[in-house]
């Protein structure tokens, strides 16, 4: 078969340490005021904001992003006038500021666009300029051409997405994760991992996608446990900051999988934390492509995430309160969620729920 395949990206991504000092630059030849989306503390932003030469203005997201605080986002934007979004945070913080850029420029009802509980229309204007600076080591966010929102109303987690959603430029600062509490450099790094085994394995990986997994993979598995130990770690640090680049520079372009589909589902429903949700579901799910590609003999094995994980403390799913109970609406809501379906192989609905029941 000949070979086909597509690669795209951020406009420019800047990585190293203290590469945060050269944002001031980039965000003033991008607009002439800004808006600055971060997680719930907008004041962590402070290291920012002294870096910038044009007015601005914060709006937080408490929390994952929900249509509605999305549709807030785009009301004060449009009415301070910003031409210019910056996404400072964690993987919330950069979707909702790619959410707010599409949306202020794009007419209509946010569920226009919305994949599986919208109408999934393409995005007719370019998006404000959106510049991208994680403070995590884990979504990969600041290279991915979409937003994972949650909808209350439907107790789904879904994307809205379009190649005009990449952001113009990334800043990927390894000293921005230095003081991550453990606990969150343990779930952000397991959903790293995840987001560079997925699309290794998905039926859309392409030659530029396994290169980036595999060096990422290589940089993960020496360094999560390392930076989950000594958070001051600044190899460690540097690794993962890169090893979640690379994760979002693969999904972007190769798609994810099952265990995706499986944390849309569960995010949607359950106050549970995304990359702790992937981390309980990655070795089952592995179990379970195994058979079916044998990709999997190419990087870590199940039983290597599973040590990995309880070093790091990663809870069971029924931590969050699932049961029993909740297994068939869980899974019927994965299997119809996007990233099922670059998964390697289709599983059965009884496949699902042996996946899901090790889980809890």
């Amino acid at each position: 078969m000949s070979l086909r395949f597509e690669f795209a990206t951020a406009g420019r991504i800047i990585f190293g340490a203290g590469t945060l000092k050269e944002a001031g630059p980039i965000i003033s030849a991008s607009g002439s005021k800004a808006l600055i989306v971060t997680g719930r503390k907008s004041s962590r932003a402070a290291p920012l904001i002294g870096l910038l030469t044009i007015p601005h203005t914060t709006f937080a997201i408490s929390g994952e992003p929900t249509l509605q605080m999305i549709a807030q986002g785009v009301e004060h934007a449009r009415a301070e006038r910003c031409d210019v979004v910056i996404g400072f945070g964690g993987g919330s913080a950069l979707d909702s500021a790619k959410a707010i850029a599409a949306l202020d420029t794009n007419p209509g009802d946010i569920t226009d666009y919305l994949e599986v509980i919208g109408r999934g229309r393409p995005l007719k204007n370019a998006p404000l300029p959106v510049i991208a600076i994680p403070t995590t080591a884990g979504t990969g966010a600041e290279v991915t051409r979409n937003a994972v929102l949650c909808s209350p109303e439907h107790k789904m987690k879904v994307s809205l997405r379009s190649p005009l959603m990449l952001p113009k430029a990334a800043i990927v600062d390894p000293e921005l994760t230095y003081d991550l509490p453990p606990a969150l450099t343990a779930s952000t790094g397991l959903d790293a991992l995840t987001q560079l085994i997925e699309p290794y394995v998905s039926i859309r990986a392409n030659p530029i996608t396994d290169g980036i997994c595999r060096e990422g993979l290589a940089r993960a598995t020496r360094s999560l446990r390392r930076a989950f130990d000594d958070g001051r770690d600044k190899g460690a640090r540097e690794d993962m900051a890169l090893a979640s680049l690379f994760g979002g520079l693969a999904l972007a372009n190769a798609g994810l999988g099952a265990v995706h589909g499986f944390a849309a589902a569960i995010g949607g429903m359950f106050d549970a934390q995304h990359g702790a949700v992937c981390a309980a579901l990655l070795p089952e799910v592995m179990e379970a492509n195994r058979k079916s590609s044998k990709r999997y003999d190419e990087i870590v094995s199940a039983a290597w995430v599973r040590d990995l994980r309880d070093h790091l403390q990663i809870p069971k799913l029924r931590a969050y309160g699932i049961t029993e109970n909740h297994i068939p609406a869980i899974c019927e809501k994965a299997a119809a969620a996007s990233s099922m379906k670059a998964n390697p192989v289709v599983l059965s609905p009884k496949e699902l729920e042996d996946i899901l029941r090790q889980a809890i």
